[in-house]
């Protein structure tokens, strides 16, 4: 049933378009049962863009989470937490339950004991949504540096505590990512002193006790109406499994071929290229995840209405079809979603043109 907006002209509740223009009939085969699972961190001020893709990931695919994501202003705070215990210790996890049902591989490599697929985050284009160097590790461990290659082997440089309860990390940062603050419970204490992020992550062994998955919670501080007095407020909890990559541009990223794990969630930023650069830095968990490119010969759909910062980019349901594709999820029904956000951009041009002949006839 179609709602009121604020303009008064009825809405479709689901996609949010106008009932008109509604994309929920275009959807061939609602909430396809993609094997492997997708993250989308959206920033705060995309979701209502007229253009925003995400919203055809919404309704298309069912192994689907979006967290809403915005700019650190004054400080935040986030608490990692080990995917393991918190599942035995019984936190609330939204679709992670049954992660003591992996097990560790020869190889390093996570994989589900009865053989099934986990559940369960591309960067658009500017003005919409488009998709530090760290020290070799050790001789085994494939440096993005070096070959290419990723590997998530088991390390024993430093020993991580086992059992350990309570938060494996709880940092605070400022504005664009600074860390003021950085307490880990990943090595002994005679290994950790003066250990910044950076640092703690140029260690195998703590890189492979958090392949195993983890939890992320990040509350954020903000400044009270009218007044100077700061609150904080929980932004996001969420489960990162095993077998997680971000797909997102860097120096370190590598693409599909250099990967040699099992791909199990997908996760993407969704904004403006540089809102995603800034989620990226004051999201600096994100670094404990291996880096995605796509290496693409296409031209975003986007290219007539939203501005891309450099030719390659594409949009949030353009990645992440793309990259679905790419680590083997064949789901039947992933090109009707680009079908659909092709019909979308078609709605938006001639609405522009509806405008413009509008304006020159008055």
């Amino acid at each position: 049933m179609a709602t009121e907006s604020s303009s008064k002209r009825p809405t479709c509740p689901s996609c949010s378009k106008p009932s008109r223009l509604c994309l929920c009939i275009r959807i061939k085969t609602p909430s396809l049962n993609n094997s492997v699972g997708v993250t989308i961190f959206q920033h705060s001020l995309e979701r209502n863009h007229p253009l925003n893709s995400t919203r055809i990931a919404t309704l298309g695919l069912k192994n689907l989470n979006v967290t809403s994501v915005s700019d650190v202003n004054f400080e935040a705070r986030f608490v990692i937490r080990s995917l393991e215990l918190d599942s035995e210790m019984g936190s609330k996890s939204s679709y992670f339950d049954n992660v003591s049902d992996f097990e560790l591989t020869q190889n390093g490599v996570f994989d589900k004991i009865d053989g099934s697929t986990s559940k369960r985050g591309s960067v658009d284009s500017e003005e919409g949504n488009s998709k530090p160097v760290e020290p070799d590790l050790s001789s085994e461990f494939d440096s993005v540096h070096k070959n290419k290659r990723i590997r998530l082997g088991i390390h024993h440089i430093g020993e991580v505590p086992r059992g350990v309860e309570g938060p494996l990390i709880t940092f605070t940062i400022g504005k664009y990512g600074v860390i003021s603050s950085f307490v880990h419970n990943l090595m002994p204490q005679t290994q950790s002193q003066n250990l910044n992020f950076d640092l703690l992550l140029a260690s195998p062994a703590v890189l492979d006790a958090l392949s195993k998955g983890f939890v992320v919670k990040k509350w954020q501080s903000k400044q009270l109406n009218g007044s100077i007095k700061i609150e904080e407020f929980e932004e996001f909890e969420i489960a990162v499994p095993p077998g997680s990559v971000l797909l997102f541009p860097s120096e370190k990223s590598v693409g599909i071929e250099a990967i040699d794990f099992k791909v199990r969630n997908l996760i993407v930023l969704d904004g403006t290229w540089s809102k995603a650069k800034r989620m990226y830095k004051e999201n600096p968990w994100l670094k404990l995840l291996p880096l995605l490119k796509l290496d693409l010969d296409k031209m975003s759909l986007y290219s007539d209405v939203r501005r891309q910062p450099r030719v390659g980019c594409l949009s949030t349901i353009e990645s992440i079809v793309y990259t679905l594709k790419a680590v083997g999820d064949e789901s039947d029904g992933l090109d009707n979603l680009l079908d659909v956000f092709e019909s979308m951009i078609g709605d938006q041009r001639r609405c522009k043109d509806e405008r413009l002949s509008k304006t020159s006839l008055g």
